[in-house]
């Protein structure tokens, strides 16, 4: 089943299709036509299911953001104020993508988004080309990890884990990882101040700088400290929040002047396309998963993975290359779905926390998000690159970036306790 799944997908056949149309064949000749008996009522238990609702909202406010071009006054706010200092750029582009990150909670939003406003700006002050790329690459992917991220909701639902919970232990390592990309740029310009010369400003303009920058990021940060504070205090669920981060959006949108109907009306509409994808890989991925249990798949999979050597440890260390493998082929919507929920009654029965292994999967698929060859980042980086950054200068410039991401994974892995997990 998972070969043949792989191989349409690698021939170009839509995702949702692809696993439905798998679970469909294999489950008719292995068990029948009444193997599929009980599958309306899975798919009624889905649009049924309160926490998934979050997701439509938040990319809906995440979009609305979009629009209102936030993410062009954050950066040009924040070179201002950090370009006096050599990387001050690079250093803008990770800080306002952990803003979008915690806006909006889609990586290839928040690429493309950072590929066309900051990758420009640092190569026309003369940025090296790989630390600009790799820089704008890892910014992106945080959205995997910092709350409210749409993985750690799907993976609530898919490990019956309260999504508040996973937002709170995801804080600590996403806040480490983005204090490592800022820390390894001021040591590659601080080795080398060519690489990231600083930006020319004016004395005169500091006070101006400083004023336009708080009005650019005081009120989304204001935003975001409702939307997870509402979470982290329990005054309301994840899927209330989502709701409340909406008419956050909106209210911000006519702040800077960008609100009108068409662009409600836009957003409304870009958010049904993105939840139909979503919902229609869900609905693919729960025949695909119904159909590999019932045919005794997950027994023979549990049987083999609880003799590896090592127990708990031969198991993560297992499942985590398997998983970062996988997304360099497949999204994270369809890991979730799938490869998780085989996976998890084996980390309940070998005693793992559910919340650690839940943070230690979302960090794996950041990782694979820019791994070379087949990471999702690097491909919607190139799609809106200048002309003259090529394929070779992403994939060299993101190496050292999967190198912090791959050592707070191990650290997450080994001492899961320095991040309260």
């Amino acid at each position: 089943m998972f070969a043949v799944a792989l191989l349409m997908l690698m021939l170009g056949f839509p995702v949702a299709f692809t696993f439905a149309g798998t679970a469909l064949i294999f489950g008719i000749w292995s068990e029948g036509m009444e193997l599929f008996a009980f599958m309306p009522y899975r798919i009624q238990s889905i649009m049924e299911n309160t926490i998934l609702m979050a997701i439509p909202l938040f990319i809906f406010m995440g979009v609305v953001l979009q629009k209102t071009k936030l993410a062009e006054q954050l950066l040009e706010s924040m070179a201002q104020l950090f370009g006096r200092i050599n990387g001050g750029v690079a250093i803008s582009t990770i800080l306002v993508g952990a803003l979008l990150a915690a806006s909006t909670g889609v990586v290839g939003a928040s690429v493309v988004a950072m590929g066309l406003i900051s990758l420009p700006c640092m190569l026309k002050y003369q940025y090296d080309k790989q630390l600009s790329c790799g820089t704008v690459c890892a910014s992106g992917t945080l959205g995997q990890i910092i709350p409210p991220s749409i993985i750690l909701i799907i993976l609530g639902d898919v490990l019956g884990l309260p999504v508040g919970d996973l937002f709170r232990a995801a804080l600590a390592p996403g806040v480490l990882l983005i204090a490592l990309y800022i820390g390894y740029i001021l040591y590659v310009t601080a080795k080398n101040p060519s690489s990231a010369p600083a930006m020319p400003v004016s004395d005169e303009l500091k006070r101006t700088q400083v004023c336009k920058a708080l009005y650019s990021i005081v009120p989304p940060l204001a935003l975001i400290s409702v939307v997870l504070g509402s979470i982290f205090t329990g005054i309301a669920t994840p899927t209330e929040s989502s709701a409340l981060g909406g008419i956050g959006a909106i209210v911000l949108a006519i702040l800077y002047g960008q609100f009108a109907p068409g662009m409600i009306w836009e957003s409304a509409r870009e958010t049904v396309m993105v939840t139909a994808m979503v919902f229609a890989i869900l609905i693919g991925a729960t025949a695909f998963s119904m159909t590999f249990s019932y045919s005794g798949g997950d027994a023979l999979l549990e049987d083999w993975l609880l003799q590896l050597p090592g127990e708990k440890w031969g198991f993560l260390l297992l499942t985590m290359v398997v998983i970062m493998v996988l997304g360099f082929f497949i999204d994270f919507v369809e890991i979730s779905f799938i490869i998780v929920p085989v996976l998890a009654p084996i980390a309940e029965t070998l005693g793992i926390s559910m919340v650690w292994f839940a943070i230690l999967i979302a960090m794996n698929l950041q990782t694979s998000f820019l791994t070379p060859p087949f990471g999702f980042s690097l491909f919607y980086l190139k799609g809106v690159a200048p002309p003259g950054i090529s394929t070779a200068d992403i994939y060299r410039g993101v190496l050292p970036f999967i190198a912090i991401q791959v050592s707070v994974l191990m650290a997450l892995l080994i001492k899961p306790d320095w991040f309260g997990l």
